[in-house]
Formats: C-alpha cells, sequence, structure tokens
C-alpha cells in the first residue's frame, strides 16, 4: 500500500486506466446515448488516454520542470498527452481533469489524502468550468461525487482511504445518472463517460492499495443495454434531424482573451461547447481543445480561424454514425469498386482481402483502364499508391467518363495508405462521401519504406555509401543505418514520437527473417500501447515499409 502518489504511480495508473477502458470500451461504447447515440464514448476515452500514456513514455525521466515535483511532472505529462489527443465530448472534459490535478499536484512535496482530495475538487471545478452549459447526469456529476467523497474522507490524511472513497462515491454517483438525465433512463442506462471515470478511478484505487478491485465488472444499479437493444430505444437522427447535425473539433493556438471571445461566438452557433487548454497567463498563446456540435461546420471553423491558430480539425456528421446498418451489398449490388496498384505477392493477396482488385507494376493508361472496365463497377475508386502512377491514375478517370464509369483517384503513396483508405470503405455512405472517408484515412497514415543505398550520395540526413541502409518517412531520408533491424526500429520510434496508435509493417522480398517480428518486440517493449500488425508484403526493393495510424 502506497502512502503517497509517486511519479512511478502516475505511470502505473494511466497505464492501469487504459487497460480497464481497452477492456471495457465496447460496454462504454454501448451506453453512449447522450448527448448524441454516436455509440463512440468508450473509444474515445481510450484514445484520449492512449495519447495520455504516450506522452508519458515519450520522457521517460519524468525530470522535474518549472518547480514541478518528479509526480507533477508525470501528471503534467499525462495532461498534456490527453489535451492533445483528446476525442469528443467525454475526452475533452478528461483531459480538463487531468488539467485539474496536475496543476494542484505539481507542487506538492508528497501526496496524501488531503491532497489527493483538493485536487480532485479542482479537477471536477476546473472540468465544470470548461463546459458551457453543464448538464447533470453526466461524467461532470460523477467527477464532483468523487471529490465530495474524497473530500468526507481527507480528515486522515491516508491516500488509499481518500483514493477508495473518492471511487465509491463515483459509483454510487454513476448509479443515480439516469434520476438526473430523462435520456439515460428512457433507454435504461447509466452515463458512458461517467462509467469511464469509475474505472478510472478504481485503477488509481488498485495502484495505491496494491489489490485489485473488487467493484463488479458492469455497474450494478442500473440495467446495460446491448448494442441492438439500445439502437432500438434511441431515436436514430438523420441529417440532422435532432438539435445538430456534426461534431467539430479541432486544436487551437490562441490567447485566453481570444478564446473567451471563441466560446461566445461557438455557443451561439451550437450546443456541447467544450474548450479545454494546458493553461497559461493572459496575453500568451496557449494550446487549447475545442469541441463543439453544430450545422454550420465552415461557421465553427472560421471563428476558430478568428481566434487563433486553428489545426488538426475533424468534423464527423452524426447520422452517418448512427443511422441503422443494412446488409453490406457485394460490388455486383452497390457498383462500386477499389482498383490499387501494388507489386509483391503477398500485397496483393492483402488488397484483394479488402476487396480490392490488384494491378501489379507500373501500368500503363490501358492496363489500369482494362482494370478499371474489368471491375464491372459504375463507381470506382483508384489508389495509384506511388507518384509514378498519379498522373495515369489521372488520365484513367477522365477516359472512363467515356464508359459512363465514374472513377475518383486517392492520392495514396504507399501501400499502407491504400490498406488504410480500404479499412474504412462503407457502402451506406454516399460514393462522394466513401471517396472523401479514405482520402482523410490515407493522408492520416504517415507512410515510411526502408532500403539500402546504391550509391554515394548527400542526403538530408547526411551523406550515405552504397550498402547504408536508408530510411525515408514520405519520401525524404531521416536516417542513414548500417544495420538493418537496429535502423528499422529506429525509424517506428520517430514516427511514433509524433504519435500513433497503430503500426503496420510490410516485409518485403529481400527482408531477412526475422524482421518484423523484431521491430514488433521493440514496439512492445518501448511502446506498449501500440498496436503492430505484420505482413509479408513481398514488394520488391524495399525490406520494410512502415505506416503509422
Amino acid at each position: 500500500m502506497l502512502e503517497t502518489l509517486d511519479a512511478d504511480a502516475v505511470r502505473r495508473w494511466c497505464a492501469g486506466g487504459l487497460a480497464a477502458l481497452r477492456r471495457h470500451q465496447g460496454e462504454i461504447d454501448d451506453l453512449n446515448v447522450y448527448p448524441v447515440p454516436d455509440g463512440d464514448t468508450g473509444t474515445n476515452l481510450v484514445l484520449t488516454l492512449t495519447s495520455a500514456q504516450q506522452a508519458l513514455a515519450m520522457d521517460l525521466d519524468t525530470s522535474p520542470e518549472g518547480g514541478a515535483t518528479p509526480h507533477g511532472h508525470a501528471l503534467r505529462l499525462m495532461a498534456r498527452g490527453a489535451l492533445l489527443g483528446a476525442r469528443g465530448n467525454s475526452g475533452v472534459i478528461l483531459a480538463q481533469l487531468l488539467r485539474g490535478l496536475a496543476e494542484v499536484l505539481a507542487g506538492v512535496p508528497a501526496v496524501r489524502g488531503r491532497a489527493l482530495a483538493e485536487a480532485l475538487r479542482a479537477a471536477a471545478d476546473t472540468a465544470y468550468g470548461a463546459v458551457a452549459h453543464p448538464v447533470e447526469g453526466t461524467l461532470l456529476s460523477v467527477a464532483a461525487a468523487a471529490a465530495g467523497g474524497a473530500e468526507e474522507a481527507a480528515g486522515g490524511d491516508d491516500l488509499c482511504a481518500v483514493a477508495r472513497a473518492a471511487a465509491g462515491a463515483a459509483a454510487r454517483a454513476l448509479a443515480r445518472t439516469p434520476e438526473q438525465l430523462i435520456t439515460l433512463a428512457h433507454a435504461g442506462v447509466v452515463d458512458a463517460g461517467g462509467r469511464g471515470l469509475c474505472l478510472l478511478l478504481d485503477a488509481l484505487v488498485e495502484v495505491v492499495s496494491g489489490e485489485p478491485s473488487t467493484r463488479p465488472a458492469r455497474p450494478p444499479a442500473t440495467a446495460v443495454r446491448e448494442a441492438t437493444a439500445v439502437r432500438e430505444a434511441t431515436a436514430v437522427r438523420e441529417a440532422g434531424s435532432g438539435p445538430y447535425a456534426y461534431e467539430v473539433q479541432y486544436l487551437l493556438d490562441a490567447t485566453p482573451e481570444a478564446v473567451a471571445r471563441l466560446r461566445a461566438t461557438l455557443d451561439a452557433l451550437g450546443d456541447s461547447l467544450v474548450v479545454v487548454g494546458d493553461g497559461g497567463p493572459p496575453g500568451r498563446s496557449t494550446t487549447w481543445n475545442v469541441h463543439v456540435h453544430v450545422d454550420d461546420v465552415g461557421a465553427a471553423v472560421e471563428a476558430g480561424v478568428v481566434a487563433g491558430r486553428p489545426y488538426r480539425i475533424s468534423v464527423t456528421r452524426f447520422a452517418d454514425q448512427v443511422a441503422p446498418a443494412p446488409p453490406p451489398p457485394g460490388p455486383a449490388e452497390d457498383g462500386r469498386a477499389a482498383v490499387v496498384v501494388a507489386s509483391g505477392a503477398g500485397l496483393a493477396e492483402l488488397l484483394a482481402g479488402e476487396g480490392a482488385a490488384v494491378v501489379s507494376g507500373d501500368p500503363s493508361v490501358g492496363e489500369l483502364l482494362d482494370a478499371v472496365r474489368a471491375t464491372g463497377a459504375a463507381q470506382v475508386v483508384v489508389l495509384p499508391t506511388g507518384p509514378a502512377t498519379q498522373a495515369v491514375a489521372g488520365t484513367v478517370a477522365h477516359r472512363a467518363q467515356a464508359d459512363g464509369v465514374k472513377v475518383s483517384v486517392v492520392p495514396t503513396r504507399s501501400p499502407v495508405q491504400a490498406l488504410a483508405a480500404l479499412a474504412v470503405r462503407d457502402p451506406r455512405r454516399a460514393f462522394e462521401d466513401d471517396v472523401i472517408a479514405m482520402a482523410e484515412a490515407a493522408g492520416a497514415c504517415r507512410y515510411a519504406e526502408v532500403c539500402h543505398a546504391s550509391r554515394e550520395a548527400l542526403t538530408v540526413a547526411g551523406p550515405c555509401r552504397p550498402g547504408d541502409v536508408l530510411a525515408l518517412v514520405e519520401g525524404e531520408v531521416h536516417l542513414i543505418g548500417r544495420d538493418l533491424v537496429d535502423t528499422c526500429a529506429a525509424l517506428v520510434d520517430r514516427m511514433l514520437g509524433g504519435g500513433g496508435e497503430l503500426v503496420t509493417l510490410l516485409a518485403g522480398a529481400d527482408a531477412p527473417p526475422g524482421l518484423t517480428e523484431a521491430v514488433r518486440a521493440h514496439v512492445a517493449d518501448r511502446w506498449p500501447f501500440v498496436e503492430v500488425h505484420a505482413y509479408v508484403g513481398g514488394q520488391p526493393n524495399h525490406p520494410l515499409l512502415v505506416g503509422v495510424e
């Protein structure tokens, strides 16, 4: 049992909390009926805490900075990572809760019970302050109850007692959420975000007590619906039939004064407005995470441009997430197909498994056009997977119009981007919307390739000699090495340093045995919460292709 919360305990709490959220991700997604029944709260919380965990992993020494203690520095890393990676309403609120904890505990020499209770209260107050119109029966209510329970138990200054009291009060508050929010009562569920917070508090109890949680795997006082039952109990929002049609979220570099004006503007445009930041003095630009539900996406983004510099902008149409799913039609029924240009037997098999027709090598316009015609589809997506075939694909798209075939080119530059694009194909969407989604998925997949230098050259990473291992990220040499495995591992480290949750490895025709296994083992050791998929691609000239999403 821990008497104080140190940096190592913070790390174990983050890891344990993330593991718990992943175990219950589907359950929490199924609970999600408020504010929008889009079934993604569990996923959003996992992605948010994954970003926090990666921020911790990138600063292994937890060196104190700015007067912070080691545990305070670790909490600040968690909060900063969560802020940058926060997804959805609950993810943004969770990031603000972590910020509140970090601000109080950063300068406390030894975190015991009273300090934890004070931090939980500050976290709850900070989260309430970030939401334009707080609603009871949500994650906010559960956070406030946790703080209240902690304060009641703080008299003895016992860390474990306070953590247990906070977790217990949160669980009881979670069971009351249907009494506070009619939407939950009608669906027969508890609040999804609050359920996630309860799991995080239980993980904290496990860390400080050294004992596994004895709380039931699912909240007892309220029935938890299965996904199918809930979809029947919840009205579907078709094309914005509810209050607002879109969720808009972006990071923003702006001053607190500009953000105050932004809040007023966005509040007039929509609802579910949450704006969280990493703190900072008046007049100085800092980073904020902005979340809002609107009908006018352009106005929401333009408001961010007026306030500062918005980036990593994401837009989600609720109707795409909650509409009932018909049986997926095959190519002959929906008249759609995908054609990918790629070389390698393994790659061809992978891509064919995703429902694509594969053309190998560097096809001519005639060869690629023949492949499009052979699909028999009226709407075809072409993924060239390299700059050499981009122009060919464009010409094919133009010529196919004469046959009455609509061809859209998704500008992929690597087979890993093609795999990412194919993974999000959805025949339920309009063809144009599906192409946009595929292009966004491909663009979000950073790609790299490893090859051997054939001659001496001067690169942006320095001079290379014949036989050197070259690691190129998005077409530019980033690393030069002598050992293939070491260079591949260093390449993946460099890419994951910019964030990422999924690594795809494609072993080439001349890859030595065990290459992908060695890289996978390295990722498991250095980035334990990153998922790795490894395949035999069989592509020529490149022992390894890498994708990071």
